[in-house]
């Protein structure tokens, strides 16, 4: 089959790859709808993580299962599943406990699992799925092509995006900024509203970004950072600070733009990968009672919740994806990215 790999800065190469086998009895084969390109991926795009060596890359799909081990119960052949960006069981104590991300017996796609298999990058044209009961979101059927879009973003962007507010707690009546307006970022206006903010504040600098953040819903847009940005979004809300701040970049000024955005005694949900080295103000914290609350997102423990909502379009998360390609033109959908002329991309293979 062909997948992508990545072999350096800058170097993602689609090849054909070995076919993927049932290995375990519990594991599940998914031909790939659709894949994407995440901001995470730029990481070793960009050199920023090494790549000592080839490898396989992606952590977003949908699609159709093809065949399951004989100890698999939940997942059936043709069914159209979802898939998060990790494996896990469901099962463990830390599945119980809702932080799935961290389940003990779990793993990452593009690598062997604990089992002894290899679970494939999502980025190629089928995926061998460890742990496919827990790991795997079946949709139930029919499901439209104009569809896709959407239920791909539950695999990531939607449900990260949801977690920084569910960290945070937004509810209803909050004013919100949200700091990042990737693909997590606009998410996570969609899910500030959601939950109920009536002030959301978009902090962006891209136009074609602002556009879609208030169609999103959010209510004003400051493309100012640092100080300024503080000083603006303190203006918004009544001189004081947003109630609630997303943190969706993961760099040391996006999580201290976040930090000095929020009110005192307000809560900061972070959901940006950690980059560049941030850093937690302690005694600023102690000071304003601002809370800091997220990590990685288990989004697994969100699909069902927010399926209804993106089936049905109350929301419409895969508004994200501006750049559609197919699986061949990785590269571009990579460099497209890269050079901010998408804000994500999806890969059909």
């Amino acid at each position: 089959m062909r997948a992508t790999l990545i072999h350096g800065p800058g170097d993602i190469r689609v090849e054909t790859v070995p076919d993927p086998v049932l290995s375990t009895g519990r594991d599940a084969i998914v031909r790939v709808v659709a894949a994407c390109v995440c901001g995470s991926d730029l990481w070793p795009y960009r050199g920023v993580t090494p790549t000592r060596e080839p490898r396989r890359i992606g952590h977003e799909f949908v699609g159709v299962a093809e065949a399951v081990g004989e100890q698999v119960e939940r997942v059936r052949p043709g069914d159209f599943v979802i898939a998060p960006f990790y494996v896990c069981d469901g099962s463990c104590a830390n599945c119980r406990n809702g932080v799935s991300t961290s389940c003990l017996h779990g793993g990452w796609w593009g690598s062997a699992d604990r089992e002894g298999g290899f679970a494939d990058g999502a980025q190629g044209e089928r995926v061998r799925v460890p742990l496919a009961d827990g790991t795997l979101a079946v949709v139930p059927g029919p499901v439209a092509d104009e569809e896709v879009p959407g239920l791909l973003t539950l695999s990531d962007v939607m449900g990260t995006g949801h977690h920084a507010a569910v960290s945070a707690g937004v509810g209803p009546g909050d004013a919100v900024a949200v700091v990042g307006d990737g693909a997590v970022g606009l998410c996570a206006v969609i899910a500030a509203k959601r939950l109920g903010a009536t002030t959301i504040i978009a902090m962006s600098r891209h136009p074609e970004r602002q556009a879609l953040a208030r169609e999103f819903g959010a209510t004003h847009v400051v493309a100012e950072r640092g100080d300024a940005g503080i000083e603006a979004v303190r203006e918004l809300t009544g001189g004081i600070g947003a109630d609630r701040v997303l943190e969706c970049v993961g760099t040391k000024e996006s999580m201290d733009q976040a930090i000095r955005s929020a009110r005192p005694g307000g809560m900061v949900g972070y959901v940006g990968v950690p980059n560049g080295g941030p850093e937690l103000p302690v005694r600023r914290l102690f000071e304003t009672n601002v809370g800091v609350n997220g990590g990685v997102a288990p989004v697994r423990g969100y699909i069902e919740e927010l399926l209804p909502d993106v089936r049905s379009g109350a929301i419409r998360p895969g508004l994200v994806f501006d750049l559609e390609l197919p699986l061949e033109e990785a590269a571009e959908a990579y460099a497209a990215m890269d050079e901010r002329r998408a804000v994500k991309v999806l890969l059909r293979p």
